[in-house]
């Protein structure tokens, strides 16, 4: 029966995107991954009217006005507590995955968006700081597991243009930067918590639209071994072609993953064979939340106000930055094949140092030269811009070629809460930073984004359309393994599943 199923669509094996996998790709990232972005920025255009209504609540239930410390302190909580609820959610989205599959963990999640976005909506009505707070930690489990989920989930190897799609979520956040800035009637003081509570109008349209998709075909067949339903999953994504061919990469993929079993956190850690790899990823993952570039996204509105931009300017403003980030991220996620990753996270890095720099420079000299504060715009565009181009995706892509299939899902788990972490640290942090040092506080970030590129171009090499055995062997002699052994007891075959890379162990026959 299967085999009459398959001949059906028995043909030339389609290389092209279909309308079909275009939706789902949007529909997925369209109530998830863009969220993060959304969540990120959204708290920046009213935050004078959040401090405000924490000053008159605490008053009211404590007949006394907050100082301003205090109140710092409560807005810090607010803005970097959506970082501890993503940490939750990547620590989660393994079991979820495995247990619910890839629609249904979408599906299901959903509902952390409708709760937490009720909380924040009426958390003006009830007078309740606490509901905001937790909203937000709501919505970044959420955003945590959804962001985590779309950056591993992969195209089949016909559409090896279209691994760019791990860049895709930071390109998301980058586009809903503009949507949060272009809703300024809801930035009145009256609508605030609305503007909060806006994410659940896309999650609703996916919850409506999702179900109808079919599940994943490779959690079909690999997780629950259904073939009629991942050969009824592949007519549905593309209806035309051969679809004998990832039928068959699929079981191989199966058949490597019996042999293989996944190493848990602690013992990733202690590998010594693998132990600059993950030296390399905590590396690129904590570089790309103290770059500064999570400074510039919660706080860009008091940026523009300290470099003396006139307030009725200040949104427009960042509705321009925000296109910005939408041609980098794009630029960024169609070059990262050419171009390869090592050239995007070096020119990253290097022009964010550069421009974090600018920052301090323009800052302190524009009360003598106006025109400074032209710079200091131009120097946060750039810093977003270098972003988007390069660390915004780079750090994700290389974790999955950095190790291997039993590897893979510690190092995903770690490079994602060292992610988040640092992610809360610069939310929590950066306010104070700022009152200590002022604008000197960008010189911090120059230092660690120019560490990071000086790191890369000594250590980390190009990983484009090399095997794990490849660049296993690039790291042989920094892991002190002799590259013979690495091919013992067997030789090693890296089966391109997923257009990225799944490794079978084939004895010698």
């Amino acid at each position: 029966m299967a085999e009459e199923l398959i001949s059906e669509n028995a043909g030339k094996t389609s290389g092209h995107l279909t309308k079909s996998l275009l939706a789902v790709a949007f529909l997925s990232s369209f109530g998830s991954s863009m969220l993060y972005g959304y969540n990120l920025a959204v708290v920046n255009s009213p935050a004078q009217y959040i401090k405000a209504f924490y000053n008159e609540t605490l008053f009211e239930r404590h007949d006394r006005t907050p100082d301003d410390h205090l109140l710092t302190v409560l807005y810090s909580v607010t803005v970097s507590i959506f970082a501890i609820g993503g940490m939750t959610g990547a620590l989660l989205v393994g079991r979820l995955v495995t247990k619910y599959g890839r629609k249904g963990t979408l599906v299901r999640s959903t509902m952390l968006v409708f709760v937490g976005g009720a909380l924040m909506g009426f958390s003006r009505w009830f007078r309740n700081p606490a509901m905001v707070i937790t909203g937000r930690f709501i919505t970044g489990v959420h955003s945590g597991t959804s962001a985590l989920f779309l950056r591993v989930m992969t195209p089949p190897i016909q559409l090896r243009s279209f691994r760019c799609f791990g860049n895709f979520p930071g390109l998301r956040m980058c586009q809903l930067d503009i949507k949060s800035e272009r809703l300024l009637f809801l930035t009145q003081e009256e609508h605030w918590p609305l503007l909060l509570a806006l994410v659940v109008f896309p999650t609703a349209v996916q919850l409506m639209l999702l179900p109808w998709f079919p599940e994943s075909p490779r959690y079909l067949l690999i997780e629950k071994g259904n073939i009629h339903a991942t050969i009824a999953a592949l007519k549905w994504f593309r209806s035309k072609g051969d679809i004998q061919a990832e039928i068959e990469e699929m079981q191989e993929e199966q058949r490597s993953l019996s042999s293989i079993q996944t190493l848990s956190v602690g013992r990733l850690l202690m590998d010594s064979c693998v132990r600059w790899q993950v030296i390399t990823i905590v590396v690129v993952n904590i570089g790309m939340q103290l770059s500064g570039i999570d400074a510039i996204w919660f706080y860009t509105n008091d940026i523009f106000r300290n470099a003396g931009i006139p307030e009725p300017h200040i949104q427009y403003t960042t509705v321009g930055t925000g296109a910005i980030e939408v041609i980098a991220g794009m630029l960024g996620c169609f070059t990262i094949e050419r171009v390869g990753r090592r050239p995007l996270i070096i020119g990253g890095f290097l022009f964010m140092g550069i421009c974090c720099a600018g920052i301090t420079v323009s800052v302190l000299h524009q009360a003598q030269i106006p025109f400074m504060s032209y710079i200091s715009v131009g120097c946060v565009i750039g810093i977003i811009a270098g972003f988007c181009i390069g660390p915004a995706g780079v750090p994700f892509l290389i974790t999955a070629e950095l190790f291997k299939q039993s590897h893979r899902p510690s190092a995903y788990t770690v490079a994602g809460c060292l992610n988040w972490l640092s992610n809360f640290t610069i939310g929590f942090v950066f306010p104070f930073l700022q009152e200590a040092t002022g604008p000197y506080c960008y010189l911090i970030f120059c230092a660690i984004c120019f560490g990071v590129a000086i790191y890369a171009i000594f250590i980390i090499p190009e990983t484009k359309n090399k095997t794990f055995l490849e660049i296993s062997q690039m790291f042989a002699s920094r892991n002190k393994i002799p590259s013979e052994e690495l091919a013992s007891n067997g030789h090693l075959k890296m089966a391109l599943m997923n257009g990225y890379g799944t490794l079978g162990i084939h004895e010698e026959k």
